[in-house]
């Protein structure tokens, strides 16, 4: 299982927040290039990142930041937040995105995705987040009536090869992740299942891998001291 340690940026700052809430957000680091390093000296094989200014106001915010990881650590990232069109998909892969991360758009626009997947096939990502079940956009600020695995499946039906599945109610709550409903959306598709959200220590990591689960993605219980990147990464290598 792929180990994906997060970088959620606010103002070029590193940040996490709690259930989505951007009222309840805490600064874990002034300079992401000095974190992607340190992940890169534990190992890490893929860094997942969001543009949390850019998942609100719909366009990339962060874009100096996110270059300046990408060249500095040389290890791939994939990139949330604030991609709306292809021509943003277009400059993300350019300035050496791995993986582009749709999530707004393509609940609001499954004619986008169709288009990036044509173009960019295994680079685009969906990410779905779900409060109760139902699909978020807008930066967890809306709730949409569409059922998460009713939206996989019309991801995975597009060509989809890669969703990104979070649980907002357990996001950075270190209260565990949603087996649950991991579970649910692991058997609704045969995409590759990325898990996000309220993964609090090495046990749950062991549990969501034991599903079969493509990659965990580790935020808050990182800069909690709960789990140490480099002995999680060569435990699920």
């Amino acid at each position: 299982m792929l180990i994906l340690p997060a970088i959620d940026l606010k103002n070029g700052k590193c940040v996490r927040l709690y259930q989505g809430k951007f009222e309840k957000l805490d600064v874990v680091g002034d300079d992401p290039v000095k974190i992607a390093l340190d992940f890169k000296k534990a190992g890490a094989e893929y860094i997942h990142m969001v543009d949390l200014d850019g998942a609100l106001d719909g366009k990339i915010k962060n874009k100096e930041a996110i270059s300046e990881v990408i060249k500095t650590s040389q290890i791939p990232v994939e990139l949330g937040g604030g991609i709306r069109n292809l021509s943003t998909v277009e400059s993300l892969v350019q300035l050496g995105v791995s993986r582009v991360i749709l999530g707004t758009a393509a609940l609001k626009d499954p004619g986008f995705v169709k288009d990036a997947v044509k173009k960019y096939d295994g680079k685009i990502a969906v990410g779905i987040d779900a409060k109760d079940e139902k699909v978020a956009v807008n930066g967890w600020t809306n709730i949409s009536n569409v059922e998460y695995t009713d939206f996989a499946r019309q991801m995975e039906y597009i060509g989809v090869k890669t969703i990104i599945f979070t649980d907002i109610s357990k996001d950075g709550t270190l209260g565990g992740p949603s087996l649950k409903q991991l579970s649910k959306i692991q058997n609704s598709v045969s995409c590759r299942i990325i898990a996000s959200g309220g993964i609090k220590n090495i046990e749950d990591l062991q549990n969501i891998d034991k599903m079969g689960i493509y990659g965990a993605i580790v935020g808050k219980a990182l800069y909690a001291g709960n789990i140490d990147l480099k002995s999680s990464i060569e435990l699920f290598r």
